[in-house]
């Protein structure tokens, strides 16, 4: 499963590119937290409608069908940068230097090659979805209030696109950690030790009077 992670950084390359796409991916994340609020708010409004006025928010389940995606996909190359997707550490917690950046290396690789055909799968599935001379450029809408799904069908080959870019950057840090034989690679996650992370989930719960 997915610990505390380290991700440290410099003034190399990788380090200014890992620092600029992680902007992007925080603007990703952050509109996947607006979507979850957002559907609390339809929620609350459907909801009073149905008990009060006996007529809830139209199009409730259409507008959560276009909310997904932003909650399902947009935030993965964010949790992917900073280590927090699960995952089993038993074996790879155990290891230590170039045992170690190649079995992340390996296993970044693996998914990126995965996240590869997702991006095709899932274009393909847009385009099938969007047609530029039909009404609203689509060929598929919802049910109930018949909203266009190609928007929400083209976040997932964006999300994933992005999360690729991130496994490249990856890659490249694990690869240059295994030639160079780093101590503390950068722009990729490093799971902290005990000490470490018992100090930063002090740092967390520290009061503002306490740090004066």
């Amino acid at each position: 499963m997915a610990g505390t992670s380290l991700v440290m950084s410099d003034g190399s390359l990788v380090s200014r590119l890992d620092r600029r796409l992680y902007a992007v991916e925080s603007l990703f994340a952050l509109l996947s937290g607006l979507a979850v609020f957002s559907l609390m708010v339809l929620a609350v409004v459907s909801v009073s409608g149905r008990n009060f006025a006996n007529h809830p928010l139209p199009g409730y389940v259409d507008w959560i069908e276009q909310a997904m995606p932003l909650i399902a996909f947009m935030g993965i190359s964010y949790v992917q940068r900073d280590g927090g997707h699960i995952r089993m550490d038993m074996l790879v917690g155990a290891l230590r230097g170039r045992a170690l950046y190649a079995a992340e290396f390996i296993n970044t690789l693996a998914i990126f090659l995965l996240m590869v055909m997702m991006v095709w799968g899932s274009w393909a599935h847009f385009d099938r979805s969007f047609d530029i001379t039909a009404p609203l450029w689509s060929r598929d809408s919802s049910m109930d209030i018949a909203l266009p799904l190609w928007p929400a069908k083209l976040l997932a080959p964006v999300a994933f696109t992005i999360l690729c870019l991130r496994l490249i950057l990856q890659l490249w840090a694990y690869g240059h950690a295994f030639i160079t034989r780093a101590e503390r690679p950068i722009a990729v996650p490093m799971v902290a030790d005990a000490v470490t992370q018992a100090a930063m989930e002090a740092d967390t719960v520290t009061s503002p009077k306490e740090d004066h």
